[in-house]
């Protein structure tokens, strides 16, 4: 597996929040930024107090899904990034990345990371990609997670990362899994917490790299790879994965889940489940959740250990 050089930020460092803030109103001034408004509940399920957003209006996003598909059956490619919308744009990281507004947030201040040149979601992640991630990591505390093709939740073909500021939760902790962290079990710097019956592996971030992004990016890289072939995803010099996962980092760790299923009973999973934000159509659904609880879920579309 080559890596891939790690090139000079272009943003200014210190000025991407600001940006984000600024393009947000922008954006929603002009109608290019269509958040999905949701209501939220709270599952308590062992040590982890699951957030559980319950979407009010899908009209907007279902209509857009709709409009790709009809382009697609045309057969013409469709590619949201490719040009992207100038109202979504936030800023240049490097020289390989950029930075877009999610067009149909949930979250405010979602952050796409995406690719300047089309790479497929489906590959592995690179120097590059994580080189980005930090200098994200480093301007805004929050989550960054990739959804490893359609299985693991992505939407898009063109690769891209995404992050949520801290805190996730509503006027609460930054991750709804951070106290089932707390109890991580670690083995040769790779561990497991204890709580998740699926399989996945998380490992431990150097503090010092948040202040050095190139170099922290390699160090990922390696770990990202060390994490991989810990879950029984086999790299072999493929450009393309071996298999779906999600992975989220934050600026002190990072975890890899392997996925069998995109979604159980109705209810799509992406890497924000494995943090604990789960997402649902209706009431119904959240009470279905309720008495089937949410690791029941997270098993079922991962693999179970």
């Amino acid at each position: 597996m080559t890596t891939e050089t790690v090139v000079t930020p272009i943003l200014t460092s210190g000025t991407l929040w600001q940006r984000i803030i600024t393009q947000t109103e922008y954006a929603l001034n002009c109608g290019a930024l269509q958040s999905i408004a949701t209501n939220y509940d709270f599952i308590e399920q062992g040590d982890i107090r699951f957030l559980v957003r319950i979407l009010a209006n899908l009209a907007r996003k279902e209509k857009a899904k709709k409009q790709q598909k009809k382009i697609e059956k045309s057969g013409q490619e469709f590619n949201p990034f490719l040009p992207y919308e100038q109202d979504l744009f936030v800023g240049n990281l490097s020289q390989t990345h950029l930075c877009l507004l999610n067009k149909f947030n949930v979250v405010d201040h979602h952050l796409l990371i995406i690719t300047r040149k089309f790479e497929q979601q489906e590959t592995w992640l690179t120097a590059a990609d994580f080189a980005a991630m930090w200098l994200s990591l480093a301007e805004i505390d929050g989550l960054v997670f990739y959804n490893g093709g359609k299985l693991a939740g992505a939407s898009q073909r063109h690769k891209h990362l995404q992050l949520v500021p801290f805190p996730l939760v509503p006027n609460g902790m930054n991750l709804p899994i951070e106290p089932a962290i707390a109890a991580v079990q670690f083995h040769n710097s790779i561990g497991m917490i204890p709580e998740f019956p699926f399989v996945h592996a998380i490992a431990p971030f150097n503090p010092h790299w948040i202040h050095t992004p190139s170099e922290a990016a390699i160090f990922t890289l390696e770990l990202y790879f060390a994490l991989l072939a810990s879950v029984g995803l086999s790299v072999n010099d493929q450009s393309f994965q071996s298999g779906a996962y999600n992975l989220l980092a934050t600026r002190n760790w990072m975890m890899i889940i392997p996925r069998s299923q995109e979604e159980f009973e109705g209810i799509s999973i992406n890497s924000l489940g494995f943090a604990g934000g789960l997402l649902v159509r209706n009431s119904e659904q959240l009470q279905w959740l309720k008495s089937h609880h949410p690791l029941t879920v997270l098993t079922q579309v991962g693999i179970s250990r």
